[in-house]
């Protein structure tokens, strides 16, 4: 028969390796698994991580390394699948079947921590130049465009983050924001205006990426005037918020308009033995910080559901 195991976490971001070192201390029988070589999700992107407790500045990939390491002290690393699906088991109560490619999982309890994904803008010569000029990812991307041009596309904290970034590589970098004013933190903003190299278009969006071989430029709309002009630049960086990876999910949980899953600060969603955590679920804020705390939480939720649900 089958091994049953008391709880699936699926996703190794901050939230998944949240859950896992709260699920190994609490001896629980746990399947970790996540797609992804490394672990740390989202953060493995980011170049400085400034706002973690304790660990002012440091990398993303340091961190993400950091919590990785402290749940293999505890004895737990994920098994390397992809998920293909999660269900109700049928006449076996609380079971869930988590499908991969390879294999078939049960588990009493799932926590969904499977993060969110880079949106994309949708418009002609973004996918044609993808990998080739057209980046969502400027820390991992930014060296192959050292001494030249940027385009960053977006005003939240990611985009400011990446323009940041660029602008210590680039020779000239340009933000382009469809508004007045940027969303991001207020300490990146004053971050930002103290880039030299750094110049801002407002009440603008992309309307497509030009090029040949490569990216030659990015063609934009004024939203007042509805002018068009085309800036010349090498790479076009798009940092435009994310998507929640919640698309093989949507017969499992109930999601939001913007796709993703209903749960509050305990995790607890409306499907009784699946709990959500981290950047996938309903929420204010989506930082490392809450998406630990999720983690944490979620596991909480799920012993309380194992010890009531026997």
């Amino acid at each position: 028969m089958a091994e049953i195991y008391d709880i699936a976490i699926l996703g190794a971001g901050p939230a998944g390796i949240s859950a896992a070192i709260y699920a190994a201390r609490a001896r629980l029988n746990t399947l970790w698994l996540d797609r992804q070589f490394a672990q740390g999700g989202q953060i493995l992107n980011t170049y400085e991580v400034d706002n973690y407790p304790g660990l002012p500045g440091i990398s993303g990939m340091d961190l993400g390394e950091a919590m990785g390491d402290h749940a293999a002290k505890l004895g737990i690393e994920p098994v390397r699948e992809n998920v293909l699906s999660v269900e109700n088991a049928e006449g076996s109560g609380s079971e869930k079947i988590i499908r991969t490619k390879k294999h078939e999982y049960r588990a009493r309890t799932v926590i969904l921590a499977c993060g969110a994904s880079h949106r994309r803008l949708n418009i002609p010569g973004e996918e044609e130049f993808s990998g080739m000029g057209v980046s969502y990812c400027a820390t991992c991307d930014g060296a192959f465009f050292r001494d030249k041009t940027a385009v960053v596309i977006g005003g939240g904290n990611m985009a400011l983050e990446d323009a940041i970034f660029l602008s210590r590589i680039c020779q000239k970098v340009y933000v382009v924001h469809r508004r007045d004013e940027f969303r991001g933190d207020q300490i990146l903003q004053d971050s930002l205006n103290t880039c030299e190299n750094v110049e801002i278009i407002w009440d603008s969006v992309a309307v497509e990426v030009q090029g040949t071989e490569s990216v030659t430029g990015l063609k934009i709309r004024n939203v007042k005037n509805d002018s068009e002009s085309v800036i010349r630049t090498d790479g076009v960086f798009i940092a435009v918020g994310l998507v929640p990876n919640t698309e093989r999910f949507q017969e499992l949980v109930v999601l939001d308009k913007g796709g993703y899953i209903i749960a509050g600060e305990e995790g607890i969603t409306q499907t009784p033995g699946v709990f959500a955590a981290g950047d996938i679920r309903t929420k204010k804020l989506r930082q490392v910080v809450t998406a630990v705390a999720d983690g944490a939480n979620a596991v909480a939720s799920a012993q309380h559901y194992l010890m009531t649900n026997k």
